[in-house]
C-alpha cells in the first residue's frame, strides 16, 4: 500500500466528515491531526473561522505537567485531551463536537476523546 493512496483515503473520509460536522461559538468543533511522534489537537469555531483553543504533545508546559514519566503515544494523548478540555473550560465552553479527521477512532485519536471526556467536555 503506498503511503500516497493512504493519504487520498484519508482525505476522502475527512470530507464526507467534514460535510457533517461543523462548530460553533457555543460548541467548537474538536480537530485532531495525527503525526508519526505527536498529536495534535484545535477546536475551531467555524462560523467565524477561528481557532478557539489549541493543545499539542509537541512543547505544551500543560501536558508534560500532565503528563509525568509515562512513555508510549497514548498518554500523550490523553493529556492532550485534557489539556484542550480545561483550556475550553478556562473559556465557559462546556460541550464541543469531535472532528476525528478522516482517522479511524482507534488508539491515540480515542485516546485524546476520551481524555477530553475525563476532564469534562462533553463530546
Amino acid at each position: 500500500m503506498s503511503a500516497k493512496g493512504k493519504i487520498q483515503r484519508r482525505n476522502r473520509r475527512k470530507f464526507h466528515i467534514r460535510k457533517k460536522v461543523a462548530g460553533t461559538a457555543e460548541r467548537p468543533r474538536l480537530t485532531v491531526f495525527r503525526s508519526l511522534k505527536h498529536i495534535y489537537v484545535q477546536a475551531i469555531d467555524d462560523v467565524s473561522g477561528r481557532t478557539v483553543a489549541q493543545a499539542s504533545s509537541l512543547n505544551d508546559a500543560a501536558v508534560t505537567s500532565l503528563l509525568g514519566e509515562a512513555n508510549g503515544k497514548i498518554a500523550p494523548s490523553v493529556a492532550v485531551g485534557k489539556a484542550i478540555a480545561s483550556r475550553l473550560k478556562e473559556q465557559n465552553i462546556a460541550s464541543a463536537v469531535f472532528d476525528r479527521n478522516g482517522y479511524l477512532y482507534h488508539g491515540r485519536v480515542k485516546a485524546v476523546a476520551d481524555g477530553a471526556r475525563e476532564a469534562g467536555l462533553q463530546l
